[in-house]
């Protein structure tokens, strides 16, 4: 089978396509044929080697010291099922899939195996595979930190880094659950943030959220980028500041600030349930979420895919189709 894979860090230049032998699944697992994947943070993280402030070692000991120990990148999918392990009992061949392989990885080539249990959940109706793709791992970061800073009708929500993968997926959801969100972004990215039902828009090139006196149950950060001081004291008295994403500095400034106030810091990993990545596709096919997708690449442009990616010119989803 084909796959996009890299042998060393470096530039989006180190991607290349390689045939590689197909995998046979376990007893607990299922092939799939992947028809589309993405592109997100973590994959050019991963490629590049780049990891938040602090934590560059930590991730080399874990990804590899000299070379990538996955040499496969690839965090969402969705494809067919072509075959199943003999104890699989929740899914079928023929079945449309969507899923999140999450730190494993695998999505970009045209076969991949994952558990049953893995977060893996039948494709949406209304959704192409390209759509489906783009679902995965952005609603389930989402869904699980606004779930972690205890989210409640009637709130006041707002997501710093509104136009991202994660962020468009966190105003969908907090507008679900019932609160007031606004939405903090760029100039350029104000009328998807706008499309995606914020309530209200910040452009951080103009303004300083901070500056406005306003005060918020949840701050939610998908870039890492949220002035630390400034956004605790826009918080309520018990409100939370939700991080994806961070440096070690301020990894030790969420400790600090748990220990010493009613006002909470909130970071971790995302998790791999599949109950939540079904109740995601309930969601999407009662029309309560929907994706925006910027661009689609095939298989041989995934060096210019992750190009632009990078530059953090994209707005909405950048897809692989494989």
């Amino acid at each position: 089978m084909k796959a996009i894979v890299y042998d060393r860090y470096g530039p989006p230049e180190v991607l290349h396509i390689q045939e590689i032998e197909k995998p046979t699944p376990k007893n607990n697992e299922v092939l799939i044929r992947v028809y589309a994947t993405t592109v997100t943070k973590y994959d050019y993280w991963m490629r590049s080697s780049t990891a938040p402030p602090g934590f560059g070692f930590l991730m080399r000991l874990a990804t590899g010291i000299k070379k990538p120990k996955q040499p496969i990148l690839g965090t969402e999918l969705s494809g067919q099922i072509e075959g199943i392990g003999k104890d699989v009992t929740l899914f079928k061949k023929g079945d449309q899939v969507f899923g999140f392989t999450g730190m494993s990885m695998g999505a970009y080539a045209e076969y991949v195996c994952l558990k049953e249990n893995d977060a893996l959940a039948i494709k949406p109706t209304n959704m192409t595979y390209d759509q489906a793709a783009a679902i995965p791992q952005g609603a389930l970061t989402a869904l699980y930190f606004l779930r972690k800073g205890n989210i409640r009708r009637g709130q006041k929500v707002l997501v710093f880094g509104a136009s991202g993968g994660v962020g468009l997926f966190a105003i969908q959801l907090a507008k679900h659950f019932g609160t007031e969100v606004t939405g903090v972004c760029s100039t350029a990215k104000l009328e998807i943030v706008k499309a995606m039902g914020a309530d209200k828009v910040i452009d951080y090139t103009k303004e300083d959220f901070t500056q406005r006196g306003e005060a918020y149950d949840i701050i939610f950060d998908t870039v890492g980028r949220s002035p630390f001081s400034g956004s605790v004291r826009s918080l309520t008295k018990e409100g939370f500041y939700v991080f994806t994403t961070y440096a070690l500095s301020r990894l030790m400034r969420i400790v600090w600030q748990n220990l010493t106030s009613s006002k909470k810091a909130v970071s971790g990993l995302t998790g791999k349930n599949p109950e939540d990545l079904t109740f995601i596709r309930e969601l999407i096919e009662a029309e309560k979420l929907k994706v925006v997708i910027d661009k689609r690449y095939p298989m041989e442009k995934a060096s210019e895919a992750h190009r632009y990616v990078e530059s953090g010119q994209m707005k909405g989803h950048v897809i692989i189709t494989i």
